[in-house]
């Protein structure tokens, strides 16, 4: 007689599988994507170092040297107030990064929370929450932030608070169609049948679902974070003066945009870098993570 087919079965060498994540396989392929990530570490890395970097104090001025060209002591030249213009980059980058970073991390983590529970609970509190979420929303984000901050005084607390404010429908709408979607799902009702909480259920079977489509939208809002910082700085309605921030160097030096314009063009080269790079980046993790896309791939 023949072993049993059992002993043949554990006779045979398991090998463990490493199992690789078809997201972040799928982002790798994506060449522009991985250009924009590369880009924008080293960006956050030299705003975080920026202290250290800066070849002069961003804040000091001396008029003897106003509106001096790009040399060696000064490698993109000063100010209409004698700073130093590469100094004050450095910083502007780690003051629009800080704005961007808190107001999209409030708006993401209070706008999904919300449209988790809008779109799990349903009924008449889902229908008072989204009209509440509709009713921001037809406010534009800039304008929104010009009415709040002509009442109130100008700060980059109220700022990341105001623009976090405008960001949050679009990450409600977008959590309560993926709950609503998840919901009706096999697992979700095995676990109420199981007798989970509402609390259990959205945190562990519903939240780690649509991590996806958060990364998404929070990297597409940093590009508006930043944009709506640097247009209310331009407009004077942003962080004030004389903390350098990239709108309000565009303003300062937009006055001699003709004698010398790189006073007014290097900051917005360095806000047209970074808003191309976020919206690359999220370009490319919306393709990686779509249901739609990965079907087309497979």
């Amino acid at each position: 007689m023949s072993e049993p087919v059992l002993n043949d079965i554990n006779q045979e060498k398991v090998v463990p599988v490493k199992r690789k994540s078809s997201e972040w396989e799928a982002f790798k392929k994506n060449t522009l994507g991985m250009i924009a990530l590369w880009i924008l570490i080293f960006i956050c890395l030299v705003a975080l170092l920026a202290p250290f970097l800066m070849p002069h104090d961003p804040l000091a001025q001396n008029v003897v040297n106003r509106m001096v060209g790009p040399s060696a002591d000064h490698w993109l030249g000063t100010d209409p107030n004698g700073r130093d213009v590469f100094s004050r980059i450095l910083m502007g980058s780690q003051i629009s990064l800080i704005v961007g970073f808190s107001a999209v991390a409030i708006s993401s983590t209070v706008g999904f929370a919300i449209g988790m529970i809008a779109g799990y609970k349903g009924g008449k509190l889902d229908d008072i929450i989204m009209r509440i979420m509709e009713a921001i929303m037809s406010i534009p984000l800039l304008l929104l932030g010009l009415m709040v901050l002509v009442a109130v005084s100008s700060n980059m607390l109220t700022l990341v608070l105001i623009i976090s404010i405008g960001l949050m429908p679009s990450c409600a709408r977008i959590a309560r169609g993926s709950t609503l979607e998840l919901k009706e799902k096999e697992f979700i009702k095995a676990a109420i049948s199981m007798g989970a909480n509402s609390t259990r259920i959205l945190l562990t079977h519903i939240l780690p679902n649509i991590i996806g489509p958060l990364l998404v939208v929070s990297t597409l809002n940093m590009t508006a974070v930043i944009m709506v910082e640097a247009a209310l700085s331009f407009l004077g309605m942003g962080i004030q003066p004389p903390t350098p921030t990239w709108g309000n160097m565009i303003q300062d030096g937009f006055r001699y945009i003709t004698t010398q314009p790189g006073v007014a063009i290097y900051p917005g080269i360095a806000l047209m870098i970074v808003s191309v790079c976020f919206n690359l980046l999220g370009d490319a993790l919306r393709d990686a993570v779509d249901p739609h896309i990965k079907q087309k791939r497979k």
